[in-house]
C-alpha cells in the first residue's frame, strides 16, 4: 500500500469535498500520520471514508468528520484544549499540533494508555491524558479555549459550554441515530453563546450521556 498516494486520495477525494479548504488543516493532515493512530487489524483503512473500531464500541472518526472538526474550532498556537474522549489519540494529536496544550479525558484507560504511547513516539509533548468520566465536562483546567467532544450527546449538555472562556469554541454532536447534528458553539459573553450547524453524521454516544426520558404506559 502506497501510504503517501492513500494519504493524498484521502485529503484530495473526501477532505476537500467536505468544504475542508483551511490551507493550516490540510498541511496538518498531511503532516499527522493517522495510520500510526489506527488500531493494527484496521490499519489498511485508516485514510478509508469510514468509522474505525477502537473497541468498547467506540470508533475513530471518519476523516472528513476530523477534518471539519479542526476547521471550525480554529485552534490557535495560544489556547488551551479539553477534548472529551481520547481514543486513539489521533484528533488530540491533531488538536496538539495547533494548540499550546491539550487536556485529554477518556472512561477507558486502556484508550489513555495507547494513545499516550502513540502520542509519544510521534514526539507530541504538549498533552494531558486523564482516565475518568467526562459526561459532565471537566472542570479541573476550565475554563477553555476550545472543546471538543467527541462522542455523541443524546441531549445537548449546556454544561460543555459552561467551561469555555469568553470567545472559546466547542464542537459537539447532538442527537440519536441515524440523524445527529454537529454544532459549534461559540461563547459570546458571561451568559450568552452562538450556535452554528455545521453538518448531520451518525456517531457512538458519549458513555454515561443523559439520555431522553423514554415513558412506558
Amino acid at each position: 500500500m502506497n501510504l503517501e498516494q492513500a494519504r493524498f486520495n484521502m485529503i484530495e477525494q473526501q477532505i476537500r469535498t467536505w468544504e475542508v479548504l483551511d490551507p493550516r488543516v490540510l498541511e496538518l493532515l498531511t503532516r499527522v500520520p493517522r495510520e500510526q493512530f489506527a488500531p493494527a487489524p484496521y490499519r489498511g483503512l485508516a485514510f478509508a471514508d469510514m468509522n474505525i473500531p477502537l473497541g468498547h464500541g467506540e470508533v475513530m472518526m471518519a476523516p472528513k468528520v476530523e477534518a471539519r472538526l479542526i476547521q471550525a474550532l480554529e485552534v490557535q498556537a495560544a489556547n488551551t484544549v479539553l477534548e472529551i474522549g481520547t481514543g486513539s489519540g489521533y484528533l488530540t494529536a491533531l488538536l496538539a499540533s495547533l494548540a499550546r496544550h491539550v487536556h485529554s479525558v477518556d472512561i477507558y484507560p486502556d484508550f489513555t494508555a495507547g494513545a499516550g504511547a502513540t502520542l509519544a513516539a510521534q514526539g507530541i509533548r504538549n498533552v494531558t491524558l486523564e482516565t475518568g468520566d467526562g459526561a459532565n465536562g471537566w472542570d479541573r483546567h476550565a475554563p477553555y479555549d476550545v472543546i471538543a467532544v467527541t462522542g455523541s450527546l443524546p441531549l445537548f449538555g449546556a454544561h460543555f459550554q459552561e467551561q469555555l472562556k469568553v470567545g472559546g469554541r466547542l464542537f459537539m454532536i447532538v442527537g440519536q441515530a441515524p440523524a445527529m447534528e454537529a454544532l459549534l458553539i461559540t461563547r459570546l459573553g458571561p451568559q450568552e453563546w452562538s450556535r452554528e450547524s455545521l453538518f448531520e453524521t451518525d456517531i457512538p454516544p458519549l458513555v454515561n450521556a443523559p439520555k431522553p426520558q423514554v415513558f412506558v404506559f
